[in-house]
Formats: structure tokens, sequence, C-alpha cells
């Protein structure tokens, strides 16, 4: 998949590297060092990696302990803390969540500019989604999309900005290599800030689905920070293919952590005391992928006869409702029939448990473009 595939792709990032030449080696905190994780940086990306501190700081003042000061949060959001430039400004994730021709599709998605300084400004500011919510709800969207939707834009569009640079043959560590090293900084930051950051939601999801290994990483975890290594390594070698390849791994395991998120907090949803947080925690979540996710869902099949329940079936014509059939899953001879198959997309629906159910879907009941009224 080259970049040409992802909406956005137009142009480049020129402001990733202007504050490093001048930083003082004696003024670097010790917690800067040359790696993070497993990944070890090609170039300088100091400050970069500062600003996954603001996000912590952030999420502290908008919670209850820090008394909802969502006004604070909103300080550091807009005119950042920790990220200071040699000029003596401060990189932020408002300029960057606000900034428009960016690498990555979530403003083609939306149709707006910005589109991720919106979606966080309104838990911000407690306005579209979130007017007339809790104080609760507002923490949960400023504290889940800030890290989440906010830093996974900023790492896509890195990653993306690397390939274009070396797609225009700047493959060296003042370009391709450091826009892909501020990849890494903005999903994974300094070890010291771990917690705030997108790479840490891989391990809370690990522990609740089981798909950690024996020392506890993550396997979409293990497989990102494998796919960041591979990548640098392909752009040292100008091996074009293998940086694409890489970047497609990084946004597949950012798409199955946060639909193991999506799933989490809305199975979690009944509960009359708590629903309204988790159903925050689980849109935010949801906004982290919509724009890569939502787009592949496209096409339903409606049924009222299992609940008046909508199947997502990928991009289909009308005729694939017709296509289901009840028939002997197992496939063994002389076999009982106990599974509803589509003939046409292989897919098999688990709300049809019986002949009945599975008759229920009709072409006079497909759903087009259902995903987008979702």
């Amino acid at each position: 998949m080259s970049c040409a595939a992802f909406a956005g792709c137009l142009g480049s990032d020129d402001d990733e590297k202007e504050e490093e030449s001048n930083d003082s080696v004696d003024e670097k905190p010790a917690w800067l060092d040359a790696s993070d994780a497993g990944y070890t940086y090609a170039s300088n990306v100091d400050n970069h990696r500062s600003l996954m501190n603001d996000l912590c700081e952030i999420k502290a003042a908008a919670s209850s302990d820090g008394g909802y000061d969502f006004t604070g949060a909103k300080e550091i959001y807009m005119n950042g803390k920790n990220a200071q430039k040699s000029d003596g400004s401060f990189r932020t994730l408002a300029g960057f969540a606000s900034a428009t021709g960016k690498n990555h599709d979530y403003d083609s998605y939306y149709g707006m500019n910005g589109s991720v300084d919106a979606h966080i400004m309104a838990a911000l500011d407690g306005t579209g989604d979130f007017e007339g919510t809790s104080d609760t709800v507002r923490y949960q969207g400023t504290a889940k999309l800030t890290v989440n939707l906010g830093m996974v834009a900023y790492t896509l569009h890195e990653l993306n900005a690397a390939i274009l640079k070396a797609e225009a043959g700047n493959w060296g560590t003042d370009d391709a290599q450091h826009a892909w090293d501020e990849g890494w900084a903005f999903f994974h930051g300094p070890d010291e800030h771990y917690g705030c950051s997108p790479a840490k939601v891989m391990e809370k999801r690990a522990a609740d689905f089981g798909t950690a290994d024996a020392d506890g990483v993550a396997a979409t975890f293990a497989a990102t920070e494998a796919a960041m290594n591979a990548g640098l390594t392909a752009l040292q070698n100008e091996d074009m293919q293998g940086v694409v390849d890489a970047r497609d791994e990084v946004l597949k395991n950012l798409v199955i952590v946060y639909s193991q998120a999506v799933l989490k907090y809305t199975s979690k949803m009944d509960s009359n005391t708590t629903a309204e947080k988790y159903q925050a925690e689980g849109y935010a979540f949801w906004k982290a992928i919509e724009a890569y996710a939502a787009p592949h869902m496209h096409d339903g099949c409606y049924n009222m006869a299992v609940g008046h329940k909508v199947m997502m079936m990928g991009e289909i014509d009308a005729s694939a409702c017709d296509a289901f059939i009840w028939t002997n899953g197992s496939q063994e001879e002389n076999g009982t029939a106990d599974t509803c198959y589509n003939t046409v997309n292989h897919m098999v629906s688990t709300d049809a448990t019986d002949e009945a159910g599975c008759d229920g879907y009709t072409s006079q009941y497909y759903m087009d473009n259902y995903a987008a009224t979702m």
C-alpha cells in the first residue's frame, strides 16, 4: 500500500527538525536517552518526545483529582508546557491537531480541516458530542481523545511523512529517518511517560484479552515495535517497499488494539451507574480508528427475524443479502445444519441460530453504506 492510498498524503512537513540542532547537550534531562523501549532513535527528537508529558498533565488537570480543571487542561493543550523549542516557543498538540494538510485520513473522513482538534475541543469545552454531559464524561473524552486520537494521528502523520520524504529521495537522518523517529516519539515517547502514551493502551488491552506473552508484552506492541525497527532499517537501506510494509503493520496493530478497546467498553455500557463513563471511553477509542476502519465496514443486511439486527457485510450489492444459506458448518458427512453462511463473501451470521433466522436475510433489507449512519 503506497502513501497515495491514504487520503491527506499530499505535501510534507518541514517543521519536524527546526529546533533540534541548537539544543544544549548540557541541559538534556537524563530521561531523554538514546532509546525508548526497544527502539533506538537515528536522529534527535527530544522536543517531540517531551510532548508526551503534556498529555500526562492534561489528563491530571481534567481528572477528578485535578478538580475537573478543563480550563487548565485546555491551557496545556493549546499553549504547551513541556516541549519547549530553541526559540522559546512550545510544541503543542493543538498546533498539530488543528492544522490542515496533515498526512492522515481524519480530515478527509470527517470532511473538515482540523477534525482532530474539533473532537478534542468538544470534550474540553463541553460542546458538540459533549454538550450537557457530566464532568466524568468530559474527563474521559479529554483524556482518551488527546492520547489516542491526537497522538495516533500525529504518529500516522509522521510515518506517512517519512514515506513522502523517501519518495522524494530524502532518506537521511535529517529527513525520512527523522520523521520515522518522530512516529515513535509520539506513539511511545519517553519510557518515563509511557503511561500516558498510545503504546500503554496496547499493554492494557492485552491484559483484558489475554494477548500478552509470558513477559506481559502485548502482541500488538511487539508487532508494532518490530515494524518500527524494520521501517527504520528499511529507510537506512533505501528500501521503499520495506518502509511501506512497516507503516501498514503499525496501522494494522493500531486498528486491532482500538477495536479491542471499543469492544471492552461498549460491552460495559449496560450499567445504570457507570454507563456514561464507559460510553465516553468507547466513543473516544473508536474515534482513534474510525477514519481507517469505518470505510471498510460499508454495507449491511438487516434481519428482523433475529431481533432487528444488521450484519455488516463489507462492500456488497443487494443480492448478497439473498445469499445466506442454512448449512452444516462442520461439513461432516450427514452432519446437522447449524450455520447461517453467506455464499458471496463467505461470512457467517452469529445472530441467526436457526433456519428461520437465517431466512430473514433478504435483498429487500439491504442497507447501502450502513456504516456511515452508525
